[in-house]
């Protein structure tokens, strides 16, 4: 008989715009069968004050020593220290949801150690949308994926492409397209900004073939994701626009609750959804 294990230990790899509000829900117990048992911060007298009403306290801890304690860890912490997380948790066997996925594209050799260890990896769908349709369509033929975002000039600021070529953003008059390439090209420049466009080539046709362009957009107040892919099942159009955090900008509110949707996916009896 197949038992679904409905008791996992849940470990944060950040308690920032998209740690916290997951840690929130899972202390108040919004999915039975998930606990926190552990988050991994920088700041660790400003963690325990923002967790300092949680019902259950968990403990602090390094980013590899998560994957000691916990069965599931959600990363949610700036790209550069990615493998501190990764590594141990897929080399300990364990359920790995990252939300940097740009960076997992530099270390698909942690897609063959997690066979070799029973490790699983879960890209949640994120700030995006459709990526059940998309990967509908992978089982068959696509043509051609592209993505447009669009974002509020402060969402792309300090971008190290924009950086690097001295391109400023302030003070936009109309929208500026700042960058044009594949979805690899995108988030050597963009680490913090598209993740997006790195999930969407995951579920299809890769970050080389798949295509984004960039846009700062001062007439915008949301950021805006829209994705055409063209397939021999069906032709998709789709168009997101989330609700950016008040204190982050680059990151959607839809982003921890689509790490709570798939955190909950794992312990729920009922899945909907390819």
């Amino acid at each position: 008989m197949n038992e679904r294990k409905t008791n996992l230990k849940l470990g944060l790899a950040g308690l920032g715009a998209i740690g916290l509000p997951i840690a929130r829900r899972i202390d108040a117990g919004a999915i039975p069968g998930i606990s926190l048992v552990a988050v991994s911060v920088r700041d660790e007298a400003k963690a325990r004050k923002a967790m300092a009403g949680f019902r259950a306290q968990p403990q602090l801890t390094g980013l590899a020593a998560l994957s000691e304690v916990a069965d599931v860890i959600v990363e949610g912490i700036p790209s550069k220290h990615f493998l501190d997380v990764a590594e141990p948790a897929v080399a300990r066997g364990r359920i790995f949801l990252p939300l940097s996925v740009g960076a997992l594209i530099d270390h698909m050799h942690l897609i063959d150690r997690a066979a070799e260890t029973g490790a699983r990896i879960i890209v949640p769908t994120g700030a995006l949308l459709g990526l059940d349709a998309v990967r509908a369509t992978a089982e068959g033929k696509i043509a051609s994926a592209t993505i447009t975002t669009r974002k509020p000039p402060a969402g792309l600021a300090g971008a190290p492409l924009l950086v690097a070529r001295g391109l400023s953003v302030d003070g936009l008059k109309e929208p500026l397209r700042v960058f044009a390439g594949s979805a690899r090209e995108a988030i050597a420049g963009f680490p913090a900004n598209v993740n997006v466009a790195v999930a969407l080539s995951l579920a299809g046709i890769g970050p080389d073939r798949t295509q984004i362009e960039i846009w700062a957009d001062p007439g915008v107040t949301r950021n805006t994701h829209t994705v055409t892919v063209k397939s021999d099942s069906s032709d998709l159009t789709m168009t997101i626009e989330n609700t950016t955090d008040t204190e982050n900008p680059r990151t959607g509110r839809i982003t921890a609750l689509s790490a709570l949707a798939a955190l909950r996916r794992l312990v729920s009896p009922l899945v909907v959804g390819s």
